[in-house]
């Protein structure tokens, strides 16, 4: 198993789901972190059910993504504890189960100011950070529904695609820099982001369904996997990852295909 010492790992949405996962992950590979959510509560607890022994080298830093004045001293926050950050791991975001007609514009920009302003607003900040040391990953966590539209997913979907467009910007304009930036598209991951869902009439209850879906920590192992790689991107599932090829290769299909898609 490769190590993270000496590294330091920023873990937006560490409180639960694919968040949490991967804290208990890379805390088994010896990362300093960072967890940062808004609830300072669960993250408390997160860091409680880590070994003891690592506990020293978790930090613990409550964050609003849609407070955009208070992530640049957030950044700054993270950087002071152990004078430098190496991997900032953008993972926190709104989910959303509602038809276009049930979305009011509200919900629009919530979700947006989210999964999009608020992730490439920190990543903003922190950018300069890494350009001064001339090395640092980027690694955020999309969808599926970042490659592709899938009905009850409008706002979602396009948070998603605009994240793809942001960092392979970043990627293009930082390779000079020795800035890595790495898209990680999971499919049907058992997590608890329906909970913080925009839901439209009647939707919730059948969200609560059971589908085949991996595990948050199968996934977390898979992203550890591609931060080591310095995969550019990957998808991450079962069978709904062909989704992505049937899409790129046979457009027609696929939009035949979606329209049958049932709410999950």
């Amino acid at each position: 198993m490769a190590t993270f010492t000496n590294q330091v790992v920023w873990i937006t949405g560490a409180s639960s789901g694919i968040g949490e996962a991967l804290v208990y992950e890379f805390a088994k590979r010896n990362a300093t972190l960072i967890l940062s959510a808004r609830r300072k509560e669960e993250l408390d607890r997160v860091r409680k059910n880590c070994p003891m022994e690592f506990q020293s080298n978790i930090f613990i830093l409550p964050l609003d993504l849609s407070d955009s004045p208070s992530l640049s001293h957030a950044v700054q926050k993270a950087i002071q504890f152990k004078g430098h950050v190496d991997i900032l791991i953008n993972n926190a975001g709104l989910g959303q189960r509602s038809l276009i007609l049930e979305t009011s514009p509200e919900a629009d920009r919530q979700i947006m100011e989210i999964n999009y302003f608020g992730t490439v607003n920190l990543t903003k900040y922190l950018l300069s950070h890494f350009v001064s040391r001339k090395k640092g990953h980027f690694v955020t966590v999309s969808s599926l529904t970042g490659k592709f539209g899938t009905p009850y997913r409008s706002a979602y979907a396009a948070s998603k695609h605009a994240l793809h467009g942001f960092f392979d910007a970043l990627r293009a304009e930082h390779w000079k820099d020795n800035i890595l930036a790495t898209m990680i598209c999971p499919g049907f991951i058992d997590t608890s982001l329906s909970t913080s869902a925009v839901y439209g009439n009647a939707l919730k209850e059948t969200d609560k369904r059971n589908y085949s879906r991996k595990s948050a920590a199968w996934c977390a192992v898979k992203i550890i996997q591609a931060i080591q790689n310095k995969k550019e991107e990957i998808y991450i599932g079962g069978k709904e990852v062909l989704a992505v090829y049937i899409k790129r290769f046979f457009p027609s299909l696929f939009s035949r295909i979606i329209r049958k898609v049932p709410v999950r």
